[in-house]
């Protein structure tokens, strides 16, 4: 498998840690969305990453895509999320909001180095959503008394929303306030621990 994509992206990174985890040997190929669109065009129109290339040439996009895959090929009793029930549905959620708030974080960077003249009503509507999803997903973790979101090993959840968070404080620090949400800063220290968070990383770098 070819992953495309560099992993300074939450949702490349979220894919490529999952490869990891379930033991799936992958060809990286960090190309850019702007320096190597062409070359990402190849193989996805929409210029976008992850994009993911299968053995037999079959290419996925979209993250939730790529890793709705890998679960069916690690099976049941490897994936990284419930089959079904409440406990999926839960989990889904928490992954939305997770991939959500990147979404958000990744339009702020686009919007200040992107465009000369920023709209503050535009900044001022996604620091909002951003906000409002942290107060959820802090409440939620809140709720919950394991290591891990959803049982004792790691899961979907908990890297998206890892993700997520490394994202955020690296391109948004004016935003990191650890003290209003402690327990997503200790979540994001706790899985950035991890030797497979360590590998599948990059440093940050704003598009210009």
């Amino acid at each position: 498998m070819i992953l495309i994509g560099q992993y300074d992206s939450p949702f490349v990174r979220r894919v490529g840690i999952a490869l990891r985890l379930y033991g799936f040997p992958f060809e990286h190929r960090p190309w850019s969305v702007f320096s190597d669109a062409e070359k990402v065009a190849e193989f996805n129109p929409l210029r976008r990453v992850p994009t993911l290339v299968l053995d037999d040439g079959e290419v996925l996009i979209e993250s939730g895509a790529i890793l709705d895959h890998l679960n069916e090929r690690a099976g049941p009793s490897r994936a990284m999320i419930a089959d079904s029930g409440p406990e999926r549905r839960q989990a889904l959620k928490v992954c939305a909001l997770a991939t959500g708030l990147a979404d958000k974080a990744v339009s702020l960077i686009y919007e200040r180095a992107l465009h000369a003249q920023t709209s503050d009503t535009w900044i001022e509507r996604c620091t909002a959503q951003i906000r409002a999803v942290l107060d959820a997903l802090e409440a939620d973790r809140a709720g919950r008394a394991g290591l891990w979101w959803f049982g004792a090993s790691i899961g979907h959840a908990d890297i998206a929303v890892a993700c997520a968070l490394r994202f955020l404080r690296d391109g948004h620090p004016a935003l990191r306030e650890d003290d209003r949400w402690e327990r997503l800063a200790a979540h994001l220290e706790r899985c950035e621990a991890l030797d497979v968070f360590r590998e599948i990383a990059q440093p940050f770098s704003p598009p210009s």
